[in-house]
């Protein structure tokens, strides 16, 4: 494409995937990012202390960035369960999410994003009506605020073993959402398209009118190879699903379905992280080659 990738998405990076809490101190990582302007978007996560809230909240608003939040790792690190069974373990899910709106709100991001938790077969269709009324609730606080809640697409049966899921199920659980919030969408991730057995074209195609944002990475789906799963490793890892052509692939399929929208770009977010002590910086410079390669090779 002659025409930047940036008038047509808006390019973000997803903090703790990019700087890992354990070896990068938060709000360093925040000016890092928000000092390259290569980047549009932000989206950040639960930041626990007051003070760390207040300068990442500061540095934000100056940077003129767009700000996303994430609320996976407010699910996946307590391991708590939108869709419990357990109406008890339910709530505390739904309590979680309600109060990332409120800090997401206060960082200046315009919504929150989530997963389903497990399932089991026998429990599924329990399960399901869990998700909805949790969502629901959640749609319903934030759109009090003005704010949207999109609902990240993960494996099934791979890793994460999220109840949403393959395709066809998160269209039908998107449909059922959209019937009663409007604040409702779909984030669909490149990286989870081998660990669902998907391809892009079948998902974009399937998700057509959910798909509110965008997630690229890769992920090795080889048992037995180092980082098997939903691990977000570096493009070009061994054992890899996803490098140059895959994303090319990808960016052809956005732009057959009509996602290239230069009026109202959608957040097009690289999540990769460093792997077993590589630097986080550099995992970023390669994957921003990637990026740059896969749209020049793009025909307009």
């Amino acid at each position: 494409m002659k025409d930047s990738i940036h008038k047509y998405f808006q390019i973000g990076t997803i903090q703790w995937m990019s700087h890992p809490p354990a070896d990068y101190e938060v709000l360093d990582s925040i000016k890092t990012i928000c000092c390259d302007d290569y980047f549009d978007v932000l989206e950040v996560t639960q930041m626990k202390e007051e003070a760390v809230r207040e300068s990442a909240r500061r540095m934000l608003e100056q940077s003129h960035i767009k700000v996303c939040y994430g609320a996976q790792p407010r699910l996946l690190g307590p391991g708590l369960n939108p869709n419990d069974i357990d109406e008890n373990g339910r709530l505390k899910a739904e309590k979680t999410l309600m109060d990332a709106v409120d800090e997401a709100e206060y960082l200046g991001a315009g919504g929150i994003a989530f997963l389903a938790g497990k399932w089991e077969e026998k429990t599924k269709e329990k399960a399901y009506q869990q998700l909805l009324k949790t969502t629901k609730n959640v749609c319903d606080y934030a759109a009090g605020k003005g704010m949207t809640v999109e609902l990240e697409v993960f494996d099934y049966d791979m890793d994460k073993a999220a109840l949403i899921g393959p395709a066809p199920y998160a269209a039908k659980f998107a449909a059922d959402m959209k019937c009663m919030c409007s604040n409702f969408g779909l984030i669909v991730d490149l990286s989870h398209f081998p660990t669902t057995y998907e391809t892009s074209k079948f998902v974009i195609q399937t998700l057509r009118p959910f798909i509110t944002h965008f997630h690229i990475g890769n992920a090795v789906v080889k048992e037995g190879y180092e980082a098997y799963g939903d691990q977000h490793p570096r493009f070009g890892f061994p054992g890899g699903a996803n490098d140059t052509q895959q994303l090319l692939d990808f960016f052809k399929i956005l732009k057959e379905e009509g996602f290239f929208d230069q009026e109202n770009p959608y957040v097009l977010s690289l999540e990769v992280k460093p792997w077993n002590g590589e630097d986080g910086d550099l995992v970023l410079a390669g994957t921003k080659r990637v990026i740059n390669r896969a749209w020049a090779l793009l025909d307009d």
